[in-house]
């Protein structure tokens, strides 16, 4: 990042704001105030998932750091009106005539599929399906996309809105960063374009521009498989049958956590990653 935060890059890009590396922030040593949260509401995590943030989050107490609960905003909310509706706002026309006539990942065929259900088969099926699987009910509301270009600027109010009360209740806390879940471990080949579902995780960021990265903090261990005998996350549905399935028999794969912070604040989210790297060195090394 000192790399591309310099006069040079600036020169080349004038897009980019012309603010130099902090290297004060990233340097700091200052004890920090961390929130944390082991599940999203959106989406069940696997075992390790869990494990992961929970030791992270124990090795960061002993570091001399503080430790808060944070509790997600509204993420299955936000997943069906701004991230699944703003992917689909045009009912994905523009997407479908970008790849027609075009070679489809064989392993990306269901999201172009679903993308081509006629619109009135997509309110019908999220009618049939609320009463048993509200979040896969959303997730074809979602995929309809707005209705208007009016509706698309309130969507844009909305989001806005979001991305401020999101904002209140972080500095509510006075939080510096915040430790959750990265998803893990990794699927089978060819699996993860059938479970974008379980991305929210990663995606909530990306509606919020909140900066983020993934840290190794350890691996899948015998106890991870156990309790995953058991998982049946939500609504046990093929979504989470085929999570579980793919996430089973994973003993010695990497499992990780996600370090955030809030926009502008790189520097500061770099140097939380660097300090749950540093706390974390011998889970990994195991």
């Amino acid at each position: 990042m000192k790399a591309l935060l310099c006069e040079d890059m600036f020169r080349l890009d004038p897009t980019v704001p012309p603010i130099p590396f902090n290297d004060e922030v990233y340097s700091s040593s200052k004890p920090l105030r961390i929130g944390y949260y082991e599940c999203d509401g959106y989406w069940l995590p696997s075992a390790s998932m869990k494990r992961a943030v929970m030791e992270t989050k124990q090795l960061l107490e002993q570091a001399g750091h503080t430790l808060i609960p944070f509790a997600p905003l509204k993420t299955s909310f936000a997943m069906k009106e701004f991230i699944l509706k703003g992917i689909s706002a045009d009912r994905a026309t523009t997407i479908l005539e970008r790849i027609k006539g075009d070679i489809i990942d064989p392993r990306l065929k269901d999201l172009f599929y679903v993308h081509s259900i006629p619109l009135i088969l997509k309110k019908i099926l999220y009618i049939l399906m609320k009463p048993f699987n509200p979040r896969m009910a959303d997730i074809c509301w979602g995929l309809c996309g707005v209705r208007s270009i009016s509706d698309l600027w309130k969507q844009h109010v909305a989001i806005e809105a979001y991305c401020e009360e999101y904002i209140s209740l972080w500095t509510s806390k006075n939080l510096d960063v915040l430790l959750c879940p990265a998803l893990g471990p990794a699927f089978l080949a060819g699996i993860a374009g059938k479970l974008t579902v379980t991305a929210s995780y990663n995606m909530i960021f990306n509606l919020l521009n909140f900066p983020a990265g993934v840290v190794p903090v350890g691996k899948v261990i015998e106890k991870d498989e156990d309790e995953m005998k058991d998982y049946v996350g939500y609504y046990n549905d093929y979504w989470e049958k085929t999570f579980k399935k793919n996430v089973s028999d994973a003993i010695g794969l990497p499992i990780a956590v996600q370090c955030v912070a809030l926009p502008w604040q790189d520097e500061l989210c770099l140097r939380f990653m660097k300090e749950v790297e540093r706390v974390t060195q011998k889970n990994r090394a195991i």
